[in-house]
C-alpha cells in the first residue's frame, strides 16, 4: 500500500546523508565499478566513474529500512514517460499551519482529495494528491497551480513563490537528470516526535496512520482535466502576466486571442470608500480595510511568469533556482509595496471598484546641479526627449546604436538634477 501511494521511479531512489557539522543531502543510491575506476588513468577516472556508475533500484527491503528508522529515503516523482503518480505541495514558511489549512479548504471546495503530512523538520507540511493512474506531470502541476491561485484569493500571504514548491516541479524530464525529489513520510525516528505523519483538521496525527492512508481516494486524470478546463475559461491558471519565451518567434499581435491577460471578476466587498497611497521609492498602498482578494490582485500587478523558467524547461534543462513567477511586490505590515511603474494600474483597479484614491507624493526630487549639453541630437533622439519631457516618470527603450547615452546626458542637463546611472556590468 505504501509503495502504491508514494510511487515514483523504481529504477532509482535517493538516500539521506548527514555530516557531523549539520550538512545533509539526498544523493541517488548508486553502485560503483571500482575495478574499472582503478584501472583508468587518473585524468580519466571521473569520466569512467560517471559512465560505469549504476543506479540501485528501489526495493521492499529499502522501504522497510526507511519505515523502521534505519535510513531516510527520497523518491523521484517524475517518471521516464513524464507522468507521475502523485503531486505534493510544500509549505515551509512560519505560517505553514494557516497556509496548509487554507489550501485544504480550497481542495474541499473543489472536491479534490488531499492529505496533509507534517514535514520531517516539524516546521512545515506537505499536501499530497494521489492519482489512480500515472497522469502527465503538466496536468498534475496545472491542477496544483489552480488550487494555489484559488487559495491566494482568500489568503494572499501564501506568496507567489509557492508555485515553485511542487513535486514534481517539471513538466519534462531534464537531460541527464531525474527531476526534483521528495522525502518519503512515516520514517520511524521523526515519527516519534509526531513528524512525517499525516494530520487531521486539528493538525493532530491520525491515530492509525495506515487505516487513514488506506481510506484515501485517488483522483482520476479526467477529473483533474475538467477542473483545469473550467479554470481556463476564466483566465490563466497562475493569474499573472504571460512572458514570451522567444520574442523572435512571437506571433503577430493581431493573430492572438482578444486578451492574453486573466479576466478578473470584480472583487467582492465590503470595500473601503477611500484608500491612501504614498508615492515614494515604491508605491505604498494602505492595506487597512482591503479584503484578501484585493490584496492578492494588487500583488499580482507586479508579477509575471519568468521566461527563463519556461525556456529552460522547453530545452529540457534544469529549472533549479529559476523561479516560475517573478514577483516584485512586497507584503508589509500595513502596506502593499509595488514598483512605481505600477501606479497607473493600481489606480485603475481601485477606482474601477469605486474606491477613491488619495495619493501623497513623497518622492525625493533630487539636488540641483549645473550641467550643460555640448552636443547635437539626431532627429530620432529629439523625438524621444520631447516625449520624455512631458512626464516625470517613464522609460525609454531603444535599439543598439540609437544613442541612449547621449539622450540621457541631454536629459540630465535639461533637468539640472543629480542622476544615478546603473549598468549591468
Amino acid at each position: 500500500m505504501f509503495r502504491s501511494l508514494f510511487r515514483g521511479r523504481d529504477d532509482v531512489y535517493a538516500q539521506r546523508w548527514e555530516s557531523p557539522d549539520g550538512r545533509s543531502g539526498y544523493p541517488p543510491r548508486t553502485e560503483r565499478d571500482w575495478k574499472a575506476y582503478n584501472a583508468a588513468r587518473a585524468e580519466e577516472r571521473k569520466r569512467v566513474d560517471k559512465e560505469t556508475r549504476r543506479n540501485i533500484p528501489l526495493t521492499d527491503e529499502a522501504i522497510h529500512a526507511h519505515l523502521a528508522g534505519k535510513q531516510t529515503l527520497g523518491v523521484y516523482p517524475l517518471l521516464l514517460d513524464e507522468t507521475c503518480w502523485f503531486l505534493a505541495v510544500d509549505f515551509d514558511k512560519k505560517t505553514w499551519k494557516e497556509d496548509a489549512l487554507a489550501f485544504l479548504a480550497t481542495c474541499r471546495e473543489l472536491s479534490v482529495p488531499a492529505a496533509l503530512e507534517r514535514s520531517r523538520s516539524g516546521n512545515g507540511a506537505h499536501i499530497w494528491f494521489f492519482f489512480d493512474r500515472p497522469v502527465p506531470a503538466g496536468v498534475a502541476r496545472r491542477l496544483g497551480s489552480l488550487l494555489l491561485t484559488r487559495t491566494m484569493e482568500q489568503r494572499h500571504q501564501l506568496g507567489l513563490d509557492s508555485y515553485d514548491r511542487f513535486f514534481p516541479n517539471q513538466d519534462t524530464m531534464p537531460k541527464g537528470g531525474f527531476g526534483n525529489l521528495i522525502a518519503l513520510p512515516l520514517q520511524k525516528v521523526p515519527r516519534e516526535s509526531g513528524f512525517t505523519e499525516f494530520l487531521d483538521d486539528e493538525l493532530l496525527p491520525h491515530v492509525d496512520q495506515w487505516s487513514y492512508l488506506a481510506s484515501l481516494h485517488r483522483m482520476s486524470q479526467s477529473a483533474a482535466e475538467q477542473l483545469i478546463s473550467d479554470a481556463l475559461q476564466h483566465g490563466d491558471l497562475i493569474g499573472v502576466r504571460i512572458a514570451s519565451i522567444d520574442d523572435e518567434n512571437e506571433p503577430d499581435p493581431w493573430t492572438l486571442p482578444p486578451s492574453r491577460k486573466r479576466r478578473d471578476m470584480p472583487t467582492k466587498g465590503p470595500l473601503p470608500s477611500t484608500i491612501e497611497i504614498v508615492r515614494s521609492n515604491l508605491v505604498f498602498i494602505e492595506k487597512k480595510a482591503l479584503p484578501p482578494e484585493m490584496l492578492n490582485r494588487l500583488l499580482r500587478i507586479a508579477a509575471f511568469q519568468n521566461p527563463e523558467f519556461y525556456k529552460a524547461q522547453a530545452m529540457r534543462l534544469s529549472t533549479f533556482d529559476k523561479p516560475r513567477v517573478i514577483a516584485c511586490g512586497e507584503d508589509l505590515l500595513r502596506h502593499v509595496a509595488l514598483p512605481r511603474g505600477c501606479l497607473t494600474e493600481v489606480l485603475s483597479l481601485l477606482e474601477g471598484h469605486g474606491i477613491k484614491t488619495i495619493v501623497h507624493d513623497e518622492r525625493f526630487a533630487g539636488k540641483p546641479i549645473e550641467a550643460e549639453f555640448h552636443g547635437m541630437l539626431r532627429t530620432t533622439q529629439e523625438e524621444a526627449v520631447v516625449k520624455v519631457m512631458r512626464h516625470d516618470d517613464g522609460l525609454i527603450c531603444a535599439p543598439t546604436a540609437f544613442g541612449k547615452t547621449a539622450v540621457a546626458a541631454w536629459l540630465i542637463a535639461k533637468r539640472k538634477t543629480n542622476a544615478l546611472v546603473m549598468v549591468h556590468r
